[in-house]
């Protein structure tokens, strides 16, 4: 089933290659495949096996449509998953093919077009949404027809579709609704009979309606009513809130949850008698959907995931290796390790009370660090900035509230509060770290966000010391900070409060000789397109690139930032066929990162750019309409510079992309070339790791002929394949010779084709 998408690996080695980092561990649908179990998350999908519970994973990376499932549904006859999307997007998918059906998204000015439930009668599928029943057909993949079953054919929403042996039955948000199957149009909504408020079924909204045995079921106010002839009866009632109702072999599967957080999954007997009640905690902790699989019950949690009951025995949860939710806060990337903060603050620098923590990424395993699992974080929300110790490879996590944490390699962690940090002014409780940075001599600068003195800095001997700014900032804002080479610390004062400049001097520990200057909008005030800094990024020549929400500015004065004359920042001028602008003039710049090559990687609301060295032209523009990005809506980035990947933190997930450049190797690193051999049929980029900066490469045959000469993007190459004419060379092996650019470091390798 569903062969044509293929599981997503650990690290893709293919230049041009994507991969997502998206939450598996929370379900929201659960079905039953020809082969397997589908699990929906309110991201993806992922699927287990039957036979060997394998895990796959699925995702607009290799081939879906969209990011944010809705509902899913499995149609057995045809072996067709019918994914319906939260933005209202359509995919169907066969064992051979996947189509895309977009005509519900794309309707405009219609009203809510969310599809709350699917179900499937001869040969149709009907979607209850918040329009009405849209019907939709499989085989001409359109969309024919829409009831909307309101007064006078306006739209209410629909939250199930059921038919009986002769009629069509529509949980409706103005009762229970039915019409008999021939003899009558289901699209004038006048034709419609509605049921509640009669033969004792209660007026009010219906959630549910199915049939159980020979009996018509539905659901009024958490209380699930039967029809038998054209009576109603209380099947099932009771104080529990209702979350879902699924008929399942002949057995009425009912998800509840109080708001007190108490959660089970009842399964009912067809005279509404108990059979069975999950109710475990942690793994029936918010339970959105449960079907029944051989008598063993399958559980589709939002916090606990996809579980299995069996008959007898402990219930099973399948992990899935993925990061615990989404990142909005600061992106690492360190060792070849990747690491992703979780939370945020609002755009008045308010905490948002996320307690989802620190994501790593390391050597394929995602690891959690959480209040969840973790009781030492209990007060350690908003995980926001990071820093990397290369001394003892630790990781320092700032909070936005509760303070500094240090992740040590052995996963043994450190809080830092009160003696070592301030809280903010007014709020006593709260210490507030919102940015970090190490130096080259590894002392460790911290941004104490809203404290009298609000720049920390803790010594690579462990002493710790303050200083406050000679000028007044916004709510003594600080946030990232950046070091450049000649050991100036950098600083965005958000809130308007512009960049900082700050100089400590030949000794920390005084202040006598130390030098601040504060970056703004205008001429001779430093010349910034906006006060309002976003970020900051360090290139590798040194300068000093900032985002603000009007776009992109240099500051390129190496030596003399503090030189208020001479030193202003500048804005960098791209060509636009015949006319010319500034970089990004009026876009909001979220985040700028550097790659191995010293090109810049700009996130924004409206995709990822990777711009050249000196900010010139555009390279490449990703969206999720060109690409796989899983949202155009980029809020942070980061570059791995070993090995060219950069990672993408949207509203919809974490993705990244092996880009082709890689930071610069030694003259004495390890040539790698990949894939090597290079497999028949394969039309990819070849890479070749390892150069040194800006080196020239040649391709020759083993007799000297040269194929192909190229420049190396920092420490990487890429070759197509073909030769200077284009044609794909034959089966044998090639040379690799490489030269740095003074003409003397020289390295040889050998890519081998097969064909």
């Amino acid at each position: 089933m569903l062969l044509f998408l293929f599981p997503i690996g650990l690290r893709s080695q293919a230049i041009g290659s994507w991969r997502e980092h998206l939450p598996y561990n929370s379900a929201i649908d659960v079905v039953e495949a020809t082969d397997r179990i589908f699990a929906a998350t309110p991201y993806s999908l992922f699927s287990i096996q039957k036979t060997s519970s394998q895990i796959d994973q699925y995702s607009k990376v290799n081939g879906l449509t969209e990011t944010g499932i809705q509902r899913i549904f499995f149609e057995p006859v045809s072996e067709q998953l019918l994914i319906a999307y939260s933005n209202s997007n359509i995919d169907l998918l066969t064992p051979d093919d996947r189509f895309n059906i977009p005509d519900l998204k794309r309707a405009t000015g219609v009203g809510d077009k969310t599809i709350h439930s699917i179900t499937y009668f001869n040969g149709r599928y009907y979607l209850s949404t918040g329009l009405g029943i849209v019907l939709l057909d499989p085989i001409r993949k359109l969309i024919p027809d829409t009831w909307r079953l309101g007064a006078g054919g306006r739209s209410i929403p629909v939250k199930q579709f059921a038919f009986d042996a002769g009629f069509f039955y529509a949980a409706t948000d103005e009762g229970l609704k039915s019409i008999a199957r021939s003899g009558s149009n289901p699209a004038n909504s006048n034709n419609w009979q509605l049921l509640s408020g009669t033969n004792a079924l209660p007026s009010g909204a219906c959630s549910f309606v199915q049939t159980l045995g020979t009996d018509l079921i539905a659901a009024v106010r958490d209380t699930i009513y039967r029809r038998s002839g054209n009576q109603w009866t209380i099947l099932h009632g009771s104080d529990w809130p209702l979350i879902s109702a699924r008929v399942s072999e002949g057995k009425l599967l009912l998800c509840q949850r109080k708001a007190n957080g108490q959660s089970r999954v009842l399964i009912l007997n067809t005279d509404g008698s108990i059979q069975r009640t999950l109710s475990q905690p942690v793994t029936v902790s918010f339970p959105n959907q449960a079907l029944l699989m051989n008598g063993e019950a399958w559980l589709a949690d939002l916090f606990g995931g996809l579980s299995r009951f069996p008959v007898s025995g402990a219930a099973q949860t399948f992990t899935v290796n993925s990061p615990q939710g989404l990142a909005a806060g600061q992106l690492l990337t360190a060792n070849g390790h990747f690491f992703a903060t979780a939370g945020s603050v609002n755009a008045a620098w308010n905490y948002q009370y996320n307690g989802d923590g620190l994501y790593a990424l390391r050597e394929g395993e995602w690891a959690n660090y959480n209040r969840y699992r973790l009781p030492i974080m209990d007060s350690v929300l908003d995980l926001i900035t990071l820093a990397n110790d290369t001394r003892d490879g630790s990781l320092w996590v700032g909070s936005y509230g509760g303070g500094l944490m240090q992740l040590q390699k052995e996963n043994q962690i450190r809080l830092f509060k009160q003696g070592f940090l301030f809280p903010a002014i007014g709020d006593p409780t709260s210490y507030r770290v919102s940015g970090l940075a190490f130096d080259k001599d590894q002392n460790l600068w911290i941004s104490n966000y809203g404290t009298d003195r609000p720049l920390l800095v803790r010594t690579r001997d462990s002493n710790w010391y303050r200083f406050n700014t000679p000028f007044p900032i916004p709510e003594n804002a600080l946030a990232q900070i950046g070091v450049d080479p000649f050991g100036f610390v950098w600083i965005v004062s958000p809130k308007g409060g512009g960049l900082i400049v700050y100089d400590p001097g030949a000794s920390i520990s005084s202040t006598a000789d130390d030098r601040w200057r504060r970056f703004r909008s205008g001429a001779a005030n430093g010349n910034l397109p906006s006060d309002q800094v976003n970020g900051i990024a360090i290139d590798r020549d040194g300068v000093v690139w900032v985002a603000t929400d009007n776009g992109i500015a240099l500051i390129d004065c190496m030596e003399s930032p503090f030189d208020a004359t001479n030193c202003e920042a500048f804005r960098p001028v791209v060509a636009n066929g015949p006319f010319a602008g500034f970089l990004f003039n009026g876009q909001n710049i979220k985040q700028i990162a550097v790659d191995g090559a010293n090109r810049k990687w700009i996130a924004t609301s409206s995709g990822a750019f990777l711009i050249d060295a000196s900010g010139e032209k555009v390279l490449q523009h990703f969206t999720a309409e060109n690409s796989p990005l899983l949202s155009n809506d980029v809020l942070k980035l980061a570059v791995d510079g070993k090995y060219g990947e950069v990672y993408f933190a949207t509203d919809k997930g974490i993705c990244s992309y092996r880009a082709d450049a890689t930071a610069a190797e030694e003259s004495d690193a390890e040539l790698l070339v990949y894939p090597n051999p290079v497999p028949p049929g394969y039309t990819g980029t070849i890479g070749i790791r390892g150069l040194p900066d800006r080196s020239l490469v040649k391709i020759t045959e083993l007799d000297g002929r040269l194929v192909y000469q190229t420049k190396a993007n920092g420490g990487q190459a890429t070759w197509n394949g073909t030769d200077y004419t284009g044609r794909r060379v034959s089966t044998g092996a090639y040379l690799v010779l490489v030269t740095d650019s003074k003409g003397k470091s020289k390295k040889t390798g050998r890519i081998f084709f097969i064909e």
